[in-house]
């Protein structure tokens, strides 16, 4: 056709991109972080249910959940009851700690039995108070001096523990306790020994992970004021104990040994700060605890307790000028022991007795048990007296 001009048409390849599916997670992958998942196969496979709130009844999942899997940051408490109830004949509970991803498990005892699912911050939540209990086991125990083991001014022992999160309890003998406060896993050692600032109250000790040691003056309350600075440098010791009066002016002393195995003497000034230390000598390393109970062999003069890495537990008689007298073997096996806590008397006489809570190694594995062994009349202690078996799953015993 005459003068009709036809338009060429041009294409251009375009470069060709092949859509690669997303593979859709599968099994135990399927539960989202912050959440706990149950499913209806034993594999994590099956139908998926999911919760980041305490459930105290499941509702259509009653008795349906076969694995499970914790992908919270908290414990999971699984129980076979509704309401969290460890009641009756078959009730029983189950702790499941936060997994990674993927992982799943599986309970031939909880399979179809999930009734209530509780969060809780320490494993020890799940059936329990996160302290222990710490019940006065004399009905009338003779009054401690003033300003030793007491925090709550009705001169009886008070205990303070530290759980796994990090908050501090007062425990006041009486099976209760009562929230000092949080974040004291900040704290890398933790010491109380009578008063330190001047004012009849017992005060507390705690060394941050800078190294800077703190004072936390007690009120008699079971609670502390606001805390002051005793110093900085306390990293160069690997351990410190406040240990009552060493050196007989009536204030309450600190103890500590350094890296080198020399052990140190820090009068106490009476009014929360310590004068210039003391050597004591080295050769400390050998032991791997120390603790200042008070009085042991009823001489006016606080001594000192130390075990060895063998287990044998001494005693470092005080001398009332900073210094210690020959020590007296007290016996073997105290390698058992996690904790050695110095609070006064607990029994009816005036004697300081001494509390200890077992660790791993006790039996085969029966950690958290609380011994009570009561002071003599020569620096020594009598049989241990079991008093109950609540002491786990705790980051400290003061």
């Amino acid at each position: 056709m005459a003068g009709l001009v036809m338009a060429g048409l041009m294409t251009t390849a375009l470069p060709t991109q092949t859509a690669q599916a997303v593979q859709a997670a599968t099994g135990a992958d399927r539960c989202p972080t912050g959440y706990f998942c149950g499913f209806t196969g034993d594999h994590g496979d099956g139908t998926m249910f999911k919760t980041n709130t305490n459930m105290p009844t499941l509702g259509t999942w009653d008795n349906k959940i076969r694995s499970f899997t914790n992908r919270g940051s908290q414990f999971a408490c699984l129980y076979t009851e509704p309401n969290y109830s460890l009641a009756g004949e078959d009730a029983s509970y189950w702790t499941e700690r936060p997994a990674g991803t993927g992982e799943y498990h599986w309970s031939l005892s909880l399979d179809r039995r999930i009734s209530s699912i509780k969060w809780v911050r320490t494993e020890r939540e799940c059936s329990q108070d996160a302290y222990p209990r710490w019940h006065l086991p004399f009905p009338d125990p003779a009054p401690n001096k003033a300003g030793f083991g007491d925090l709550d001014g009705n001169l009886s022992s008070d205990v303070l523990v530290r759980d796994a999160v990090g908050r501090l309890w007062f425990l006041p003998g009486d099976d209760s306790g009562r929230l000092v406060g949080s974040g004291w896993n900040a704290m890398t050692a933790l010491t109380r020994h009578g008063d330190l600032s001047g004012d009849g109250h017992e005060d507390l000790l705690a060394r941050d992970r800078s190294g800077t040691l703190w004072l936390y003056p007690g009120r008699g309350n079971g609670t502390f004021a606001a805390r002051t600075s005793v110093g900085s440098g306390w990293n160069a010791m690997t351990a410190i104990r406040a240990a009552g009066d060493l050196t007989g002016d009536g204030r309450g002393d600190l103890l500590a040994r350094d890296r080198d195995g020399r052990l140190w003497v820090y009068p106490g000034r009476g009014n929360g700060t310590f004068g210039a230390r003391k050597s004591l000598g080295t050769g400390w390393n050998a032991m791997n605890y120390l603790i200042g109970p008070g009085d042991l062999n009823r001489d006016g003069r606080a001594d000192l307790l130390a075990r060895d890495t063998s287990g044998q537990l001494w005693n470092y008689p005080g001398r009332g000028n900073g210094t210690f007298g020959a020590r007296k073997a007290l016996g073997g096996g105290w390698q058992v022991m996690q904790t050695l806590i110095a609070v006064g008397s607990v029994d009816s006489d005036d004697g300081n007795d001494l509390l200890a809570v077992t660790n791993e190694t006790y039996q085969g594995g029966r950690p958290g048990v609380l011994f009570l062994y009561r002071g003599g009349y020569n620096g020594t202690f009598g049989r241990a007296l079991n008093l109950n078996e609540d002491w786990w799953g705790l980051n400290g015993v003061y």
